[in-house]
């Protein structure tokens, strides 16, 4: 894995310092091609998707991020959006994360698929 940048690194230890990392943290892994600027996770009973994850950080293509935030006990299902830095969105809805450690997401620029991997 990746070192992160000491700015996100903090960023994430300060989200997860008033609580023990939750059941619905998980590994964001970016096989697009494509640097990811902007990061959402929801309750997937929520119409707000709240605030960029990743604050001013950036994901860039073939790296990984733990993804640490604060959620409801025993919320499970989140939809996740990733914005990449030509403006394009990707969304997936209802992942378990309680059952997911790594969310990996790809592209294909031939036939211009996005999919999502999980483990």
């Amino acid at each position: 894995m990746k070192m992160l940048p000491l700015g996100l690194a903090a960023l994430f230890l300060m989200a997860a310092a008033p609580a023990v990392a939750g059941d619905q943290d998980f590994t964001l892994a970016n096989g697009t091609g494509y640097t990811i600027e902007q990061v959402y996770v929801a309750a997937s009973r929520s119409d707000n998707w709240e605030e960029d994850v990743m604050g001013r950080d950036v994901l860039a293509n073939g790296e990984e991020v733990d993804i640490l935030f604060d959620a409801a006990e025993g919320e499970c299902n989140f939809d996740l959006k990733v914005v990449y830095d030509d403006g394009e969105e990707a969304t997936w809805s209802r992942l378990n994360l309680c059952a997911i450690s790594t969310v990996s997401i790809y592209y294909n620029r031939a036939t211009g698929r996005t999919w999502a991997e999980t483990e």
